[in-house]
């Protein structure tokens, strides 16, 4: 770990971690709770997010204008995130406001009060954020892929929920559902800039002692079925997602998986960009990209195209997959690589990103692998093993959302056929 990151728990389990850059004049600081929509039941289905709005709208000592108008007054910024495994609140303030950003974040994840009038208010916006993304049909497809890849499942649901869950909320519902999930095992505070550590520890000590010491819920096991889901829609867009189920966070095939997604589809010069868009102009947009969670992942390829295309797209597509079982260039390899390790450089010159980073590799590997061992991981996969991993994959069951004009569609059992074949 490096020199400039400190971690520390204070009694009630609650881990402090701190990146000291002493040349910043902000501080990025926020607390990371490993909660998200995968640990709601289908009952509960939204209430992550919902939750993650609520905290806005006033504690008992703040109202909502009070929190907006604290933080603006000093210059800061103030927001959060809602992922499946993961919710985060943080904000941006200069140096020497530190105190008034850690006061307000320890307010919002302590003492939200859920007043009943704010949180009829915020249904009505989180519903027309859903209907908002319902118009999205790169979204929908998405959507659609998710509940195919992990039917019945919080996996498979819309991180944003379900309406009518969404309107049947309570106060009481949402104070329960934090009470007993924001365990302090499960809360990471992180901060990076100029700032001392142990006195950064202390003020945390002080503030962070409203929160539950009792042990967190696990979720279920995730489980990936596959499948396919074609909706027939009259856009001028198919949106076409093509996945298999990938590695979790502490495969060793971690890397391989990100640098054949990134051969295939993560740049201009990637095979499935050159090939479907540049020589035979086929979509607008191609990309692939392996996403990973405690004990599953997310292998899978976007394209939108048009509905005559589609006619072309599928078999090509299928075809550049299994070209990449059996040839990988070393050149693209070492390609890959070099983006891979160029992207986690460039994101640790970001301090908010830094934070983010921190308080996630804490919650998921228990501690912070640094860039140095990262870039070593990436540097020892070798194209047999990139190669390897492609015939295993793509040979595996797959999941497919096809949303849109759809009537030149490749059957699923044709997708599974020829990627065998």
């Amino acid at each position: 770990m490096q020199k400039n990151i400190r971690i520390s728990t204070l009694p009630n389990k609650i881990r402090v971690i701190t990146e000291t850059q002493p040349a910043t004049d902000s501080i990025s600081l926020g607390v990371w709770v490993g909660v998200g929509s995968r640990y709601e039941t289908k009952e509960q289905s939204g209430i992550s997010h919902f939750l993650e709005h609520m905290a806005f709208k006033g504690t008992a000592t703040r109202s909502a204008l009070q929190i907006a108008k604290e933080i603006e007054e000093v210059g800061g910024i103030i927001n959060a995130y809602t992922g499946q495994d993961m919710t985060a609140y943080y904000t941006r303030v200069l140096k020497k406001q530190l105190p008034v950003g850690l006061d307000i974040i320890a307010d919002i994840v302590q003492h939200s009060i859920m007043d009943e009038k704010e949180l009829n208010t915020e249904k009505g916006v989180i519903i027309q954020e859903l209907n908002m993304y319902k118009d999205q049909p790169k979204h929908v497809a998405w959507v659609n892929f998710d509940e195919t890849a992990y039917p019945n499942q919080p996996l498979g649901r819309d991180i944003g929920g379900d309406p009518k869950v969404i309107q049947n909320m309570t106060p009481q519902i949402m104070l329960n559902y934090m009470h007993s999930h924001y365990t302090t095992d499960k809360i990471i505070i992180s901060a990076v800039g100029n700032l001392d550590h142990n006195k950064f520890v202390k003020k945390c000590e002080k503030l962070f002692t409203d929160l539950s010491t009792a042990k967190s819920m696990i979720p279920k096991p995730a489980h990936y079925e596959g499948g396919y889901k074609y909706v027939k829609k009259k856009h001028e867009q198919v949106n076409l997602m093509l996945g298999f189920e990938g590695v979790p966070y502490h495969s060793p095939d971690l890397w391989t998986s990100k640098l054949l997604a990134t051969i295939l589809g993560g740049g201009m010069t990637s095979r499935l960009f050159q090939e479907i868009r540049e020589k035979r102009g086929l979509v607008y947009t191609v990309h692939a990209a392996s996403s990973c969670e405690s004990d599953t992942g997310i292998f899978y390829i976007y394209a939108g195209t048009g509905e005559k295309e589609l006619v072309t797209l599928m078999p090509t597509l299928c075809n550049e997959l299994k070209k990449t079982m059996h040839t990988i260039t070393d050149e693209e390899l070492e390609k890959a690589k070099t983006q891979i390790k160029a992207t986690l450089l460039m994101r640790a010159e970001e301090i908010s990103e830094h934070a983010d980073n921190n308080a996630s590799e804490l919650l998921h590997y228990g501690k912070i692998r640094s860039k140095e061992a990262l870039i070593k991981e990436i540097s020892a996969v070798t194209k047999k093993q990139v190669i390897a991993y492609a015939q295993k994959l793509f040979i595996s069951k797959p999941t497919v959302s096809a949303l849109g004009p759809i009537n030149h569609m490749m059957s699923y059992d044709d997708i599974v056929a020829n990627l065998k074949g």
